[in-house]
């Protein structure tokens, strides 16, 4: 189809309903917690709850039930960024490819209609959170095996992939969002279980499509190597930026967590003479990242005509710098606001399009600098490693939206920028260094030591 394997096309469907489902069961998630989970009448029934808490409290302190759904949330997503991992040493070691995503599928889908009851509302998310580390990085990995190594079309096949991801997303909020917000909680969360099983039935219906799994070899000697001096430095620059990419996503992070709380509260969410629900929030922050992906895309390439384009660090400056520009719209915004008064969608508008902008140069950039820094010996590892700054952000998502009710909302968000512009400085500071030790890495070859 349109030049590309027929299989493609069922993984990239396959994909957009596992997103479609992950992001409308997320877009609910704080919502749902704060409005009626966590409220009297139905925390008392969450089997493991008062056992859950106490563990909590005891690393966070006193939590209101705010501060208690943002910490939830933090767990969980973090938890969701360490998954992958074990996803793929299931796979490699034990079950493969393919049965493994569909483990991964099923899981979903099973936590999914687990949120529909209080007493399993943890065993939901666990299921939630192993089942996304089982399908998303193996799915991804079989989009890539379609194709030859030295395929160009690779590379088109991945923006195919991504288009269908950015369709799940856009549209998860409008569907599970409406749903749980009008109509009931769990339509929302069953509409995501149902958009789940159809992502494990299109996957299904297209296995005779999909490439054979590699053989599963069990090693009794693994093998070694040695990486050279440059490669060590690389390495430590690498690790060392990890918690930097951390701070600087917080509050991109942060729009799933306290800022749909405080949005449903704050914004003047009147359009034609009806109520939006507070989850179309997430479908504009979406529609606007892809919209603003493709955007800057081209303002490099037109910029690049004139002028020499920027490389990822300096260009991960620019995304810092962006984010702090964002949130201190949304300070202002909230400053505006009198008491009990709410204030108008524009300030809303523009904090997600400058904050879009600012993502653009952020993670895709972020992990385009990490493939190429990694010491090819080690460089699966380092991608995977990669994706432990999000864990990181993720956490630290959790406990600083628990301090959303004991800070005006100005200063909250005020905070958030005052995070991100700390990650610019140290991520200015760190450009020599990392020019350097990359200039060090291309003089020196890289021999394996088996």
């Amino acid at each position: 189809m349109f030049g590309h394997p027929v299989g493609l096309w069922y993984l990239a469907f396959a994909e957009a309903w596992e997103r479609f489902s992950y992001y409308g069961m997320q877009t609910l998630l704080v919502l749902y917690m704060v409005s009626q989970l966590l409220q009297p009448g139905h925390v008392e029934n969450v089997a493991g709850f008062a056992q859950f808490r106490a563990v909590v409290e005891g690393v966070y302190g006193p939590l209101s039930t705010q501060g208690l759904a943002s910490a939830i949330f933090g767990i969980y997503t973090g938890l969701v960024y360490l998954t992958p991992v074990l996803g793929g040493l299931i796979a490699d070691r034990w079950l493969g490819r393919t049965r493994t995503i569909l483990l991964g599928g099923t899981l979903m889908t099973i936590g999914h209609f687990l949120m529909a009851f209080d007493a399993s509302f943890f065993w939901a998310l666990l299921c939630l959170a192993i089942g996304t580390g089982c399908f998303k990085g193996n799915i991804a990995v079989q989009v890539g095996s379609l194709y030859a190594p030295e395929d160009n079309a690779r590379a088109d096949a991945f923006q195919i992939f991504y288009l269908g991801i950015s369709a799940g997303v856009i549209a998860s909020p409008l569907v599970c969002g409406t749903l749980g917000e009008v109509y009931g909680w769990h339509y929302g969360f069953t509409a995501a279980g149902i958009g789940m099983a159809a992502g494990v039935g299109i996957y299904l219906a297209g296995a005779r499509f999909l490439p054979v799994d590699p053989p599963i070899v069990r090693r009794t000697q693994e093998t070694r190597v040695r990486l050279s001096r440059a490669d060590w430095r690389i390495l430590a620059l690498l690790l060392a930026m990890l918690p930097v990419l951390a701070l600087a996503l917080l509050g991109n992070q942060q729009i799933f967590n306290a800022y749909m709380v405080w949005a449903q509260s704050s914004f003047d969410f009147s359009l034609l003479g009806r109520t939006m629900p507070t989850s179309w929030l997430i479908t504009f922050d979406a529609a606007a990242s892809v919209a603003m992906l493709a955007l800057s895309v081209l303002f490099w390439r037109l910029w690049s005509r004139r002028f020499p384009e920027p490389d990822e660090i300096t260009k991960l400056v620019v995304g810092a710098v962006l984010t702090v520009l964002a949130f201190l719209v949304l300070a202002t915004g909230a400053a505006q606001a009198d008491e009990g008064a709410r204030i108008s969608l524009w300030w809303a508008v523009a904090f997600h399009v400058i904050n879009s902008i600012g993502f653009a140069h952020l993670v895709p950039v972020a992990l385009a600098l990490y493939v190429r820094m990694a010491p090819k010996a080690i460089g699966a590892t380092i991608v995977g490693v990669f994706y432990l700054h999000l864990f990181v952000a993720n956490n630290l998502v959790g406990w600083a939206g628990t301090r959303l009710e004991a800070m005006s909302a100005d200063r909250f968000w005020l905070a958030h920028a005052v995070v991100a512009g700390v990650s610019a400085l140290i991520l200015f500071g760190l450009q020599w260094p990392i020019k350097r030790a990359m200039a060090k890495t291309a003089a020196e070859p890289w021999r394996p030591d088996v």
